[in-house]
């Protein structure tokens, strides 16, 4: 469908460049489903002994080099080493992005690490693009450990001549390396190009020697973006341009060019003073706790581990820059490493036995649940690894212990509805509407927490859930989620990839630092705990609703995209966005885009509310706050502060 097109909100500043170069003037309208049936997709899931044999790979998938290419690790990982010579890696990274970097639906699954060294010069530099389903990632203790002299990019897809955008640019990642930009000619010399969406974090990436652009100013237009999440990590200049919202935490920038509609900064030395709505930041100190992404390294003896991050309360600035992140190593060994052929009773009961859990990259038909039970237990996903539910199964499921860490993982609906897609803790006793039957054994200091963790109900297939995030155990953190209701792709519609709710959180002390759902059908998140903190929140309404009828409820139009439960006391929510594209039916309105308590102890910072192009949202919070409908088009409504 045609995106909305409308020009720089007035008054707001343009990006600042250190090199000059010419932006497009007119920003993106959101994340609108422009591909209809131009996007690359796939017939759905490979069977796990597909994903998993190296011998059935696809014709033209590039087959994997021995030498690079970590056994134990499976056919999709390749491990590079610094002696190699730059024309190998280089031909190497580029025949996995000629596979990838079209293939949003697709089925296969990359990790590119690299060992501690250095790689490229300014004669012969690396230029990696990094496509779908795809991470890079160094291999070091700290940053500074991987140097990449080059670029590490994604870019604009030209859907058409004149219709590039990287509206779509999901499900990549990039960390925990150093990025010495050089090489390319003319625009693409600029910067390193990270023009990426929703699930494309970047963490522990210290950027030298050039510009940082979230961006693509390079291609045709319109070049739109749509928000994102960095952590952890060091840049100079920063050209945030096209992106209409984004969250940097616990990070160190140079600068910052400009903000669209909701850029948010959460212990982030360097960041844009507080001056929300104009310009659009909402910047806090520092962030209340935080946990960097495991990872895993080699040291000088070629010994593979994951580290752990330590916890942190009051954070700012990297963990990296003063001095050795703080936190604990577990040998490879303590880990169990799957494969997509291993079944779920095999990985349960190695999780039994005291074993983290490592997925290798591909795709993992889960039958009934993952069942996590131990405190502390690592579950770190490489290369996107997904969890695909099959016959209505729970993927993933975690005891109400702490210290539990998910990372890297993706999780989606199968065509028989599941009712959640993931649980944290024991479900709540609804009848009662008490807390759990069990005991929370959580703990404060030592939060389960998930890093980087997607879900998807269609989009590559037909998927079906009820929820997709439940929350039960008390001090939980959420680093880093998109809880995702497909609005393009494959088995999508309003009755086939049916979805109520996205996140549901019922445990107390949660704290959710970059939450993004989008577009369920019902209330996009529902927060029934006490003490709840959300840093950055982006939310669509669902676009597909057939009418008002349809989509409604207690003599309420619509239904809010995060809901704070007429019973909770004590919430604080700072920087937080719901935006409305009723495009099936145009006329249809939602009364508010956050819906809460009127209680001292409920405080909200830094609303808006965006039409797309379609239907129109009534109020920001409750019945306060503007009207945006298609008389003005992508022009934010604002609430500052509520109440």
């Amino acid at each position: 469908m045609p995106l909305a097109h409308f020009r720089l909100r007035p008054g707001a500043p343009q990006p600042r460049l250190r090199r000059p170069l010419r932006l497009h003037s007119r920003l993106f309208a959101g994340s609108v489903a422009v591909l209809l049936g131009a996007l690359a997709t796939s017939a759905g899931p490979a069977t796990a002994a597909e994903a998993a044999a190296p011998a059935k790979l696809a014709p033209g998938q590039p087959q994997p080099a021995k030498a690079k290419t970590a056994p134990e690790l499976g056919p999709n990982v390749r491990i590079f080493d610094p002696s190699m010579p730059v024309a190998e890696i280089q031909a190497e990274v580029d025949a996995i992005a000629a596979t990838q970097v079209d293939d949003e639906m697709g089925t296969n699954r990359y990790s590119l690490l690299f060992k501690p060294g250095t790689y490229g010069s300014a004669e012969e530099p690396l230029i990696v693009q990094v496509g779908y389903s795809t991470e890079v990632a160094g291999l070091g203790a700290s940053p500074t450990d991987v140097t990449i002299n080059g670029h590490v990019d994604v870019y604009n897809r030209c859907l058409t001549a004149d219709n590039c955008i990287a509206l779509n640019n999901f499900w990549r990642s990039l960390s925990n390396l150093t990025i010495n930009v050089t090489g390319l000619e003319g625009c693409r010399s600029s910067a390193n190009f990270w023009a990426a969406s929703q699930a494309s974090p970047m963490r522990r990436v210290n950027i030298t020697g050039g510009n940082l652009s979230l961006m693509d100013y390079c291609t045709a237009g319109p070049q739109y973006a749509s928000g994102g999440f960095i952590s952890d990590s060091k840049t100079g200049a920063v050209i945030n341009g096209s992106q209409q919202q984004y969250f940097v935490r616990d990070s160190s920038i140079g600068d910052w060019s400009n903000g669209v509609w909701n850029q948010v900064f959460s212990g982030v030395d360097g960041a844009p003073a507080q001056s929300f709505p104009n310009p659009p930041y909402t910047t806090l100190a520092g962030t209340p706790i935080s946990r960097e992404k495991p990872y895993l390294t080699l040291d000088a003896d070629g010994q593979y581990s994951v580290f752990v991050p330590a916890v942190r309360t009051d954070s700012a600035g990297t963990t990296w820059e003063n001095g050795p992140t703080a936190g604990h190593s577990i040998p490879l060994s303590d880990f169990y490493v799957a494969s997509p052929a291993d079944s779920v009773k095999t990985i349960n009961s190695q999780l039994a036995r005291g074993k983290n859990l490592l997925l290798t990259p591909g795709l993992y038909d889960v039958d009934q649940s993952i069942e996590v039970k131990r405190a502390n237990t690592v579950v770190l996903g490489l290369g996107m690894a997904t969890l695909t539910a099959v016959n209505g199964a729970v993927p993933l499921t975690v005891a109400d212990v702490p210290g539990v860490d998910i990372a890297a993982v993706t999780i989606d609906a199968g065509e028989v509805s599941s009712p959640t897609l993931m649980r944290i803790g024991k479900a709540r006793d609804s009848d009662a509407g008490g807390p759990s039957n069990s005991l929370n054994h959580s703990d404060p200091a030592n939060p389960t927490t998930l890093h980087d963790v997607f879900f998807r109900i269609g989009g590559p297939h037909v998927g079906k859930a009820s929820l997709s995030l439940e929350v039960n155990s008390d001090n939980v953190l959420l680093d880093h989620i998109w809880a995702w209701r497909a609005d393009h792709g494959k088995g999508v519609g309003w009755t086939t990839n049916t979805g109520e709710n996205g996140v549901i959180i019922n445990g107390d002390n949660v704290t959710a630092t970059g939450l993004f759902v989008e577009h369920y059908q019902e209330y996009n998140v529902i927060w029934n705990g006490e003490n709840g903190k959300t840093i950055f929140f982006q939310n669509e309404l669902p676009y597909d609703a057939p009418n008002q009828a349809a989509w409604q409820h207690d003599g309420v139009l619509g239904w809010a995209g995060y809901k704070i439960a007429d019973s909770v006391k004590t919430h604080e929510l700072w920087g937080g966005g719901s935006y409305v594209y009723n495009n099936v039916d145009p006329t249809i309105h939602a009364t508010r885009g956050f819906e809460v308590p009127v209680t001292p102890g409920v405080k909200l910072h830094g609303l808006l509310t965006v039409n797309l192009g379609a239907g129109t949202l009534d109020h920001v919070v409750n019945d306060t706050g503007a009207p945006v409908s298609t008389d003005a088009v992508g022009v934010p409504s604002y609430v500052a502060n509520f109440p």
